[in-house]
């Protein structure tokens, strides 16, 4: 049984989630996969490198100097 889905606008829900819940700002990927899954933004767990690359361009997002490093 596959529960990993391959979330297309995994950056807009990122986005999204930062927009919404800015509390969740400094979460790490890890964390963060449970809280996308929870609050029902996928429809199953995606993988933890998906989510990590998502987060540090949202980031980037807020804080362009932090993507130049």
């Amino acid at each position: 049984m596959n529960i990993v889905a391959h979330e297309q606008n995994l950056l807009a829900l990122v986005r999204e989630l930062y927009s919404r819940y800015p509390e969740y700002w400094h979460h790490e990927a890890w964390e963060l996969r449970h809280v996308l899954y929870s609050l029902g933004y996928p429809h199953g767990l995606v993988e933890e490198a998906e989510i990590a690359a998502a987060v540090e361009v949202a980031r980037t997002d807020w804080f362009p100097g932090e993507g130049a490093a």
